[in-house]
């Protein structure tokens, strides 16, 4: 079987694509190297360096004929999107519906797309929050994922395209870009290993629901056989980023105070979601303890063959 994968160079994608290739897949991998990296790019993948806003898009579709599309690329900062918001609608609302466009045209079985599980929901009511929890997005970001779930659901029923939409929490792990992608997790580690003070936004109290990249793979490979339907892929588990840093500096042996810095404009207080639906329907829960996860990701930042992220830059919570 195909699948083409798009940001298949990118943090989660890359990861995702090791794992198809692993299990036997035909995996065609489209990616303008905007954010994601050459070197993420598994070799046993095909690679077309291309953005899903072309209109050559078409071409490869009908070259490379997939069977299932997994769509990851994207405009992935929310602090962009408030800064851009046209950008950001034109990758991830235009880009999406040209990707879905071409989905039905070359009769794709199935789409797994990846939504936002923090960004969607806004400031949370109940926590943790489920699928049906109201969906009010403080950010262009989230109002564009949001807007592609739509659209995912009216190519369902108007033309039998199959879905399924991740709702991540906060992913980290190896590969996270610390300065591109402002994963709180990448860049704390990267100042600990550059001997650099991490700088806390605010103060720290805020909460977020961190889900390790191996548990979101697992979660996109489960999801291929299953049937339609939006799912919340995270931990269940609420932590600040006071208890994030402590538990870093644990795993990491850093002898670092708490610094704090202004707190950013905007900002969710808190963020976690429910995935019980995902446990009953895909099978799916995470496996990785934060701990363990933040302990696997240190390691991949401090050997010697890890060029990730070496710009400083502070923490995005």
């Amino acid at each position: 079987m195909k699948i083409l994968l798009t940001g298949g160079a990118g943090f989660i994608g890359s990861h995702i694509t090791d794992e198809l290739i692993k299990e036997g897949w035909d995996v065609v991998i489209i990616d303008n190297l905007s954010t994601g990296r050459r070197e993420n790019l598994n070799p046993k993948a095909k690679f077309y360096q291309i953005d899903i806003q072309s209109s050559d898009l078409e071409k490869i579709f009908k070259e490379e004929k997939p069977d299932y599309v997994n769509h990851h690329a994207a405009q992935v900062s929310v602090r962009n999107s408030v800064s851009d918001p046209v950008y950001d609608a034109q990758v991830n609302i235009l880009g999406t519906l040209n990707l879905l466009e071409n989905c039905v045209k070359q009769q794709v079985k199935k789409i797994i797309f990846a939504s936002s599980g923090g960004a969607i929901y806004g400031e949370q009511e109940k926590f943790p929050a489920d699928e049906n929890h109201t969906a009010n997005p403080l950010s262009p970001y989230g109002t564009a994922k949001l807007s592609a779930e739509h659209y995912l659901y009216y190519y369902k029923a108007n033309y039998g395209l199959n879905y399924i939409a991740l709702r991540y929490s906060n992913v980290y792990g190896p590969r996270q870009d610390p300065y591109g992608e402002a994963g709180v997790v990448a860049i704390f580690m990267n100042r600990i290993i550059k001997n650099m003070q991490p700088v806390i936004n605010g103060d720290g109290k805020q909460t977020r629901d961190f889900v390790y990249v191996k548990d979101v793979v697992d979660a996109n490979i489960k999801a291929l056989n299953t049937g339609d339907g939006i799912f919340n892929i995270g931990t269940g588990v609420e932590t600040s980023v006071n208890d994030l840093l402590g538990l870093i500096k644990d795993v990491s042996s850093a002898q670092i105070d708490e610094i704090y810095g202004p707190a950013k404009t905007g900002e969710q207080i808190r963020s976690v979601i429910d995935s019980s639906k995902a446990d009953k329907v895909l099978g799916w829960e995470p496996q990785i303890s934060l701990r363990d996860g933040l302990a696997k990701t240190f390691d991949y930042f401090s050997s010697p063959s890890s060029s990730r992220g070496r710009q400083a830059d502070r923490g995005d919570l």
